[in-house]
């Protein structure tokens, strides 16, 4: 065992002597309380060890003790409902063992070592195994939890049992001698290996107008949610962990404010699963680190998250994994890389952001599993990012915007306007649009490209008439241009704009979101038919049946939403010219 002594201490960041023959992410445990923490740097016979505790009172010459491990998770039965820290230390059992707040240097394994879990075989005695086939599975509340071969395992099953089990004691043992017990543990910075990353094709279905619709994010894809303060950042993730179909979801609170956190913390065990009327804390993984907890563990908890969500999708299932927020994480580097004296780049973040940032979003994907068969696993990641005052020029922001494939931009004007989602139609965009488009042709309509694109095109559109309306006043406009306004003010209010608080408008099924969006731009052709003929626009604007477009997010059975487009049709081409 290694053991060195304290030589230096900088905030977070200690130099221990005598750490020869150490490891890069090397797990140590720093001082008499034995504080957990990581190498980051080594020079010689020194070692440069950021610490995941609060460093207030050590000492110079205090001991150091190298574990010889890299930081790993514990992975398992157990998993689901857990609310861990930054380094997979479950929470409510630290609240048992040191009360409201978590005393130096205490630790609880990431898994329960004494429940007792009831295993079924998949495999039988003689049958051959490889990495990642399965050799069991487990119920965890409603979720099968399946055990796979640990990677670097194989061989032919010699002993296998039905039964309870901890995650400690042995379920099978191949060839005689390698004995799989339903734990396994992986190094958090190191990605889990998988057959082959497949395109993106499958749309992530996440019941949001402006998310499905206008800028689309697929399984296994990449998006942003960057905003200004009281944007909805935090509730647009929420929303999406809530109504995405995914079958778990890795929520990681990284540096958000512990006021936050614990609305998170106490919400999500009240939320319903409306797939399954059960709770959804039932499939899901809450990682809390607020911003008063040490920066080392803000930066560690961001690949604790990914490296569960992986093992989820190892399993064949799909996975959504919320980063609130990557900004606390990059300051979290930034406050490292300065006790380092590392070279500063732009605005003070390390040289290395944008590649620790890229490393990070990379690990996302829809791949084929590996082991025997043609499963299949995904997992989506959504990060938000809270650039100071809003501004999207700042390095976080930029550096996630060279990445990931959707940014959804969201606008503190419209946050104040009570638009919600908030999200900047302009501004935001998406990569996934062609790879997606066979998929909607398929299942929605072969017409939903058409009818985005010229949405976006009358949106656009609307930026620039606002600008002569603002010089010189509505009436100077023709009757066509007042015609894009008020069908824009249809697609802003009746379409974009959602309510998360509304029974059958907080998820919106993809069919419907297509027929709404129908529905308005059949009105704008129509509109424009009609005044071709003569009409008026504000005789068009006088029929009632702008009052029925506005109530469609109101109807369950889009077959009215059909009729109503009917009657649309025919109430404007009953109009004549007015003499």
């Amino acid at each position: 065992m290694i053991t060195g002594t304290i030589l230096r201490i900088s905030g977070p960041v200690i130099i221990a002597r005598g750490m020869k023959g150490s490891k890069m992410y090397d797990v140590v445990k720093v001082g008499n309380e034995a504080l957990r923490g990581e190498i980051i740097r080594l020079e010689g016979e020194e070692a440069v060890i950021q610490v995941y505790e609060d460093t207030t009172g050590l000492m110079v010459g205090e001991p150091v003790v190298n574990t010889e491990q890299p930081l790993s998770v514990e992975l398992g039965p157990g998993l689901l409902s857990s609310i861990y820290d930054g380094v997979q230390r479950p929470l409510p059992v630290l609240m048992q063992m040191s009360g409201d707040f978590i005393a130096r240097g205490i630790y609880a394994p990431g898994l329960n070592r004494e429940k007792k879990w009831e295993f079924v075989p998949a495999v039988k005695a003689g049958d051959t195994v490889v990495a990642g086939d399965i050799i069991g599975t487990v119920r965890e509340f409603h979720f099968e939890h399946r055990i796979l071969v640990p990677h670097g395992a194989a061989g032919a099953v010699t002993d296998i049992a039905a039964g309870s089990f901890t995650v400690e004691e042995t379920v099978c043992t191949l060839d005689g001698k390698t004995r799989l017990t339903m734990m396994r543990t992986w190094p958090v910075r190191i990605p889990r290996p998988h057959r082959k990353k497949l395109d993106p094709i499958l749309p992530l279905i996440t019941g949001q107008r402006v998310f499905d619709c206008i800028f689309p994010v697929t399984k296994g894809g990449t998006a942003m949610i960057p905003g200004g303060f009281g944007t909805g950042k935090t509730v647009s993730e929420q929303t999406l962990a809530k109504w995405s179909d995914t079958q778990i979801v890795v929520y990681i609170g990284c540096g958000e404010r512990g006021n936050e956190m614990t609305d998170v913390l106490a919400e999500f065990p009240e939320l319903i699963d409306p797939r399954t009327g059960l709770p959804l804390i039932e499939r899901t993984i809450l990682i809390a680190n607020t911003s008063n907890m040490p920066v080392a563990a803000r930066e560690a908890s961001i690949y604790t998250g990914i490296t569960i969500a992986e093992y989820f999708r190892d399993m064949g299932y799909d996975v959504a994994l919320m980063a609130d927020s990557t900004s606390r994480w990059g300051e979290a580097l930034r406050e490292v890389s300065g006790r380092l004296e590392e070279m500063p780049g732009e605005e003070g973040y390390p040289a290395y952001l944008a590649t620790r940032l890229s490393a990070f979003y990379e690990r996302a994907g829809r791949v084929e599993c590996i082991g025997s068969g043609d499963r299949t696993g995904s997992v989506t990641v959504v990060g938000a990012v809270s650039p100071p005052g809003g501004d999207f020029s700042e390095p976080i922001t930029q550096n996630t915007l060279r990445v990931v494939g959707t940014f959804w931009a969201l606008d503190t004007n419209l946050a104040y306007r009570r638009h919600f989602p908030s999200v900047d139609w302009i501004k935001s965009y998406s990569l996934y649009l062609d790879s997606i488009g066979d998929w909607y042709v398929e299942h929605v309509a072969r017409d939903w490209r058409e009818l985005r694109e010229k949405a976006m095109y009358l949106l656009q559109k609307e930026v620039e008439l606002q600008e002569i309306v603002q010089l010189v006043g509505p009436d100077a406009l023709p009757e066509s241009e007042k015609a894009i306004l008020d069908v824009t003010r249809m697609i802003r209010e009746d379409f974009l704009q959602q309510s998360a608080y509304s029974d059958t408008d907080s998820f919106c099924p993809v069919e419907k979101q297509y027929l709404m969006l129908k529905v308005i731009m059949e009105y704008y052709e129509n509109v424009n038919v009609a005044m071709g003929k003569g009409v008026s626009l504000r005789q068009i604007q006088n029929l009632p049946l702008k009052a029925g477009i506005g109530r469609m997010k109101d109807l369950q059975d889009v077959e009215a939403i059909r009729k109503m487009m009917d009657n649309n049709r025919q109430q404007i081409a009953g109009l004549e010219v007015e003499k």
